[in-house]
């Protein structure tokens, strides 16, 4: 019995560990035996690893804690920012970035240092039973081996067998989960983190395609799904193509691909509406703004914002759901109109792709120029590969030339600055048209005069303000991205374009660097934690609008491409979108990370 001592100390370390978790994060523990039952063989391999002489064996014992121990923190720490379980996909390709948060990461471990004592308790405990040799180093035998690998393989036939066998209705059940779908956050909570990087893992290395079709029976011939805008009458027209779906469905030989076939042939199209062209033929500047809010809209602090949101299309039901990836995973949203997939960088994956509906294809066919701009590294979240494979003809940023313009060492840079030095680009004397593309830095965290230059710079004209620190250095950083609109729409009235020229900004995620509290000092309404803090809005303006435009719609980033298409006059097929026009009668759809969502219908 002795011998088996290390392997119950490791069983109970990891299945200990979930439960912190999961108590902390979810609220519940729930469905302890899949996570005993599926702990168990990670638990045996690392006993394996660790009893092949004593001198190893103590040293890969409390390696093999601390590594567990530090997985689950980093899980906290990781979900308490962005609210996602991180993938290997992330954790590898982000080590690099990690440095530049290393303040965030900080406060957030010193935010919930009880459980993190909570987690380390276990590697205490492992010194205490190792200076009092209740547990036992020695090297083990092969009949040991053979009995410990046993135990592991009959851990995981149970487990899979209970799974089989269990109710698999729920598009969300541990089965599918386990076999069909892929959504980490939701694997967590119901069979823990090890099991849930394990999956990951797996399908990393060989792939995986969900299943959802299969899961749920849809016979999409026959569905309803996608048909919640039917077809007003005859007479109305709408943003659609002709497309032969039935050719396409016929001649297509992967199934997945003809599922979509087959699903657009069915989706309704969303309708042309009384908007439909209002601004053809004129300029487009597209700002996706860091961690911009309503919350920064203000007619005093942030008067250009606000100039925007008075004048322009008012979209006060608006939402930015945070997906796993934060920044890229909210401008992937905002300007493709589709969800990103979890476990990837969807930036990054999209290199190679054809975008026909990206803003610069579009544009670029009617004449215009193109070119996007970036105030921090260029290769980041890979956006240098992005940007081209969106169609833009430049792309300046950290690292493609904007450091020889503008001084880019400090963090955040200053966005007044990015457009000082950018505009002289599209504005030309001979108007041509132009689509500009920028997202902004400086309205990131930290939101406090010691830890982010943008807030210390404009520290003075919020400092008396009746908020918290970083309530204050939130609406500080957003002063950048105000001044810095003040400034396009002054260079835009220099060179005669402001009236030809429509500005377009939308956040990519909620300001994160601040707690529930925090956002709501600003807020003017009580937020929950769950939907709301993500409340937010989008400017759509132009300076010929005669009067404000309220869209009460519910709305989200995924709704703004198809509805500024519609605005612009562009022929395109709405059913090849995930968002809806805003403007037309199509019902909206605000979807979340976790697969929770957010309709009219009640």
């Amino acid at each position: 019995m002795k011998k088996w001592k290390s392997l119950l100390f490791l069983i109970l370390l990891i299945v200990y560990e979930e439960i912190i978790f999961s108590a902390s994060i979810f609220g519940t523990i729930s469905n302890i035996g899949y996570v005993i039952l599926f702990s168990t063989p990670i638990a045996v391999v690392l006993y394996l690893i660790s009893t092949i002489g004593r001198k190893w064996n103590i040293f890969a014992t409390y390696l093999a804690t601390i590594l567990i121990i530090s997985i689950f923190i980093a899980q906290l720490i990781y979900y308490r920012i962005y609210q996602a379980i991180i993938s290997f996909y992330s954790a590898t390709n982000a080590m690099g970035q990690i440095w530049q948060f290393s303040k965030t990461i900080f406060e957030v471990a010193l935010n919930n240092w009880y459980i993190i004592l909570l987690m380390i308790l276990p590697l205490i405990a492992l010194i205490i039973l190792h200076k009092f040799r209740i547990l036992d180093f020695e090297k083990i035998e092969i009949k040991e081996r053979l009995i410990a690998s046993c135990i592991a393989i009959l851990a995981q036939i149970i487990g899979l067998t209970c799974l089989t066998f269990s109710n698999s209705s729920d598009l969300y059940s541990n089965k599918n989960l386990y076999y069909n779908v892929n959504s980490p956050t939701l694997s967590a909570n119901k069979m823990g983190i090890m099991t849930t990087m394990r999956l990951d893992l797996q399908r990393l290395l060989f792939g995986f395609e969900e299943n959802i079709s299969e899961v749920m029976n849809l016979d999409v011939e026959d569905s309803d799904f996608g048909n919640e805008n039917p077809k007003l009458e005859e007479k109305v027209e709408y943003n659609e193509l002709d497309i032969n779906w039935d050719n396409l469905i016929q001649n297509e030989k992967n199934s997945k691909i003809k599922t979509i076939y087959e699903y657009m042939k069915t989706a309704s199209p969303s309708n042309k509406n009384e908007y439909t062209g209002m601004f053809e033929g004129k300029n487009l500047v597209v700002f996706v703004a860091e961690a911009f809010t309503d919350l920064a809209i203000d007619e005093e602090i942030t008067p250009t914002l606000y100039k925007l949101y008075s004048e322009g299309f008012q979209f006060d039901n608006f939402y930015t759901p945070l997906f796993p990836v934060s920044t890229a995973d909210g401008e992937y949203m905002t300007d493709t109109s589709l969800i990103p997939k979890e476990g990837v960088w969807s930036l990054k994956v999209l290199d190679g792709n054809y975008m026909p509906y990206s803003y610069a294809n579009i544009f670029e066919g009617q004449g215009y120029s193109s070119q996007a701009y970036h105030d921090h590294t260029a290769t980041y979240y890979s956006r240098d590969k992005y940007m081209k494979a969106m169609g833009y003809n430049s792309y300046l940023a950290k690292g493609t030339g904007l450091e020889k313009r503008m001084n880019l060492k400090n963090w955040p840079s200053s966005d007044i600055d990015m457009i000082d030095v950018t505009t002289k680009d599209y504005l030309k004397e001979n108007g041509s048209k132009f689509i500009t593309y920028y997202m902004t830095v400086s309205g990131h965290l930290e939101y406090t005069p010691t830890g982010n230059t943008i807030v210390r710079k404009n520290w003075d004209i919020v400092k008396d303000l009746k908020y918290s620190t970083r309530a204050k250095g939130y609406l500080a950083a957003q002063l950048e991205l105000d001044r810095a609109v003040e400034l396009l729409i002054e260079r835009l009235k220099e060179a005669g374009e402001l009236e030809n020229t429509v500005i377009l900004i939308s956040g990519d995620h909620y300001p994160y660097g601040l707690n529930l509290d925090e956002i709501n000092e600003l807020s003017d309404y009580e937020r929950d934690d769950t939907f709301e803090k993500h409340h937010s809005t989008a400017l759509i303006w132009n300076s010929e609008m005669k009067e404000p435009v309220k869209v009460d719609k519910l709305s989200s980033s995924l709704d703004l491409l198809p509805t500024m298409l519609n605005l612009f006059g562009v022929e395109f097929d709405s059913r090849l979108l995930m968002g809806r026009d805003l403007l037309s009668t199509a019902s909206p759809l605000i979807i979340y990370s976790n697969r929770s969502f957010i309709t009219e219908e009640r």
